[in-house]
């Protein structure tokens, strides 16, 4: 993932401590959280998202300030704590809204339907889902980022999988599983850096020792996804020809088009920072549109030619707000239909909810003390790791930051690994294997809000099928029961 923060900003970020705090009550907001985020999604569904999820955590929040105030936190320091959470996701909640952007250009430009045209004559149902992982995969370990792997090839896919139709659960599950395996083994991502610059470890070193995981991991993941499609019962695909038809009626399709995707992505692996490459992407989807599709640009304003007025507005609407290209396929209209900035915003107040209390949480001391209360419990080298793994799994629900799950573990178990013996690649593999993949599955995680909201599928949706993202865990684990591939320290 790359939110367009540097490293060094996460690693001094200090981490609060309070004596005064026992574990039993740095769990009560927790456990008030996780009950009423129970109860809410219960009661309004896949609507939850919309609005209610958001306050939800504002009073998990509040609950958590109340223990704080028990516990001799002044109001001041809590609300410090608060500003510091949401200013280090600046970057996401600027990504997100050029990332809608780039979505609306590159639909009223053709960008998008071109890869969907061009995908459903190369994927069928059989080889899609393995396909997807296999694709994601690739373009993540080339840009080091799940996050443009989502806003970019991911749409698309999300897409074809509609017109073939699969599942949208499955197409995410799979796009994420591949978008997060390349994010763990690129040397360009900013967690697979940080992982090893917590545990004081080398970076190639710790992505030679994470892929001793990692590998089998997605090897696993893809076998799954290829029996799955041979089992898949679908009906998309004898529509195909029609829905090519209906395509190529409404949109000039040709290969001059990928000229824009190739370029945002050859911006992103000359590591030129996210916000800049996608606002060029958007810009250069305008260009397009305008010249690739003028009737289209037009029709967004109502007018029957394009002019320099009716160019502009067409463009600033399709960036900005929900549009919709109509064609003659019912289906095709609701898949071309882009949420501009504006279908961002539920996704950045959920994530400014979601730093508030993870922001109050830390500001109390609780995060410390959850932490350092799964690390006393480590009393064998299993537990060790065991205790890693819900520490990064603990914080990601908690913090609402996959940062956060990194180095607040990172910072904690270091010296046990040390003197333990082990190795610092034990420790930077571990918070990658549990804190990098399995923030996605949290819904109210940046990383889960992000990934949801772009993809427009909910995280209920995917968990299932996101199998490289919650089998991490579990496989750095069973290395550690049986001591697999487990690196001791050379002095010990």
């Amino acid at each position: 993932m790359s939110e367009n923060e540097p490293n060094e900003y996460r690693q001094d970020e200090h981490i609060v401590a309070n004596k005064e705090l026992n574990i039993w009550e740095a769990l009560i907001p927790v456990i008030a959280l996780v009950g009423m985020l129970a109860y809410n999604v219960h009661v309004f569904g896949d609507e939850a998202v919309g609005g209610s999820n958001q306050f939800i955590l504002l009073l998990g929040g509040a609950v958590a300030a109340i223990v704080g105030f028990f516990n001799k936190v002044t109001y001041k320091s809590m609300l410090a704590e608060v500003a510091e959470n949401i200013k280090s996701t600046t970057g996401a909640l600027l990504i997100l809204l050029m990332v809608g952007a780039l979505a609306g250009t590159w639909l009223v430009s053709g960008i998008i339907p071109a890869m969907i045209y061009y995908g459903l004559q190369i994927l069928n149902p059989t080889i899609f889902l393995a396909a997807c992982v296999v694709i994601c995969s690739i373009i993540s370990i080339a840009t080091g980022s799940s996050w443009t792997t989502s806003a970019t090839v991911g749409i698309a896919l999300i897409g074809i999988g509609e017109a073939l139709g699969v599942s949208m659960g499955m197409t995410a599950g799979a796009i994420l599983s591949g978008a997060y395996f390349g994010d763990k083994m690129s040397p360009l991502s900013d967690t697979t850096n940080l992982a090893p610059a917590m545990a004081g470890g080398d970076l190639f070193d710790h992505i030679k020792y994470m892929s001793m995981t990692t590998v089998p991991t997605i090897i696993t993941t893809i076998m799954v996804f290829i029996i799955l499609g041979f089992v898949l019962d679908t009906t998309g695909s004898a529509d195909t020809a029609s829905i090519l038809t209906d395509i190529d009626a409404t949109f000039n399709i040709n290969g001059w088009l990928f000229i824009v995707p190739m370029i945002v992505i050859l911006l992103i692996i000359k590591k030129t920072p996210p916000l800049a490459a996608l606002l060029i992407g958007t810009l250069l989807g305008a260009v397009f549109a305008l010249i690739f599709q003028p009737d289209i640009v037009a029709g967004i304003t109502g007018s029957e030619e394009l002019t320099f007025e009716s160019g502009y507005k067409g463009i600033l609407t399709a960036i900005t707000v929900k549009t919709s290209v109509a064609t003659d396929n019912a289906a095709l209209n609701d898949l071309f239909t882009g949420k501009g900035m504006e279908g961002m915003l539920s996704t950045i107040w959920l994530i400014l909810c979601a730093m508030f209390f993870g922001g109050v949480m830390d500001g109390i001391g609780a995060l410390s003390r959850i932490t350092k209360s799964l690390l006393n419990m480590a009393k064998t080298t299993f537990g060790l790791f065991a205790s890693t793994v819900g520490s990064c799994l603990a914080l990601n629900v908690t913090a609402s930051d996959q940062y956060l799950a990194i180095v607040v573990p990172g910072k904690m178990f270091s010296k046990a690994y040390a003197d333990r013996g082990l190795a610092p690649e034990n420790l930077s593999r571990t918070l990658e294997d549990s804190g990098t993949v399995t923030s996605v599955l949290i819904p109210w995680n940046t990383c889960g809000a992000y990934h949801s909201g772009v993809l427009g599928v909910g995280v209920g949706e995917y968990f299932t099928y996101a199998i490289f993202n919650w089998l991490s865990p579990i496989m750095t684990l069973i290395f550690a029961a049986f001591q697999i591939k487990i690196k001791q320290l050379r002095n010990h």
